[in-house]
């Protein structure tokens, strides 16, 4: 199978605008995601609506396409970007344009869920150390199935354990949190981002609830890292540390 990594990187955010271009030990975070993913799977370009993140991208001889600031979600535009590019992939990977620190055994896990004819998305989890981590509703939770597949995303704390006590929940199951590493087989990107916003996804504020809200299946692969991602100018100064 051939693999296409597509980073979506966008200049504007609430929290933190200019992010992508921000420096991190010298170099703009973009690149270092870039650099991070480049060479795992047969191609990687970065999709932006900025030029200033384009040019970025072309001066230090990355693959970049620029693609509509229209884009509700990273989803539409990495398939504006891949109908773009023109070549025919098996996987689309999305990686997001704010983890730096993102590992080649977390995109190889998500790949390898491909093996099993049957996943048409996959994605990563990883199993929370603590009730504090559980109960923050920013960090998604994910129920599987014997198989591996997701059942349910949640910023709620679920599954509920009865009859034990709230604080020692974490020791009773094994509670995963999501980790925003998504991956498509091409002709499933291509239907999902036709699909209109669902109720479940309106409520929980989670995109990924559209698509099993419609019946598609999502496999869950497992890591054991846990990479800092930069959602703020505060987590810029924590991983200045860690370059």
């Amino acid at each position: 199978m051939k693999f296409i990594g597509i980073i979506p990187a966008r200049y504007a955010s609430t929290r933190f605008p200019g992010k992508p271009l921000a420096m991190l030990g010298g170099k703009p975070v973009i690149q270092r995601v870039y650099e991070q993913v480049k060479g795992i799977m047969d191609e990687v370009y970065v999709a932006t609506d900025d030029e200033r993140i384009y040019q970025t991208v072309e001066a230090f001889g990355g693959n970049v396409v620029m693609t509509s600031n229209k884009h509700k979600s990273g989803t539409d535009r990495i398939w504006e970007a891949y109908e773009k590019i023109g070549s025919h992939f098996d996987v689309i990977v999305n990686i997001q344009g704010d983890e730096p620190f993102i590992q080649r055994s977390q995109i190889e896990t998500v790949c390898r869920c491909f093996e099993d004819a049957s996943t048409q998305i996959a994605t990563l989890g990883i199993e929370f150390k603590d009730m504090k981590g559980i109960e923050n509703p920013n960090s998604p939770k994910i129920v599987v199935d014997n198989n591996s597949y997701a059942m349910y995303f949640s910023r709620s704390v679920i599954p509920y354990c009865r009859g034990i006590d709230r604080n020692e929940w974490h020791t009773h199951y094994p509670y995963l949190k999501h980790i925003g590493l998504y991956a498509y087989r091409s002709e499933v990107l291509a239907e999902i981002t036709k699909l209109p916003q669902s109720s479940l996804e309106l409520a929980e504020s989670l995109e990924q609830l559209r698509w099993l809200q419609n019946g598609y299946k999502i496999k869950v692969g497992l890591t054991d890292i846990e990479t800092i991602g930069i959602d703020t100018p505060e987590d810029l100064q924590k991983a200045q540390l860690l370059v």
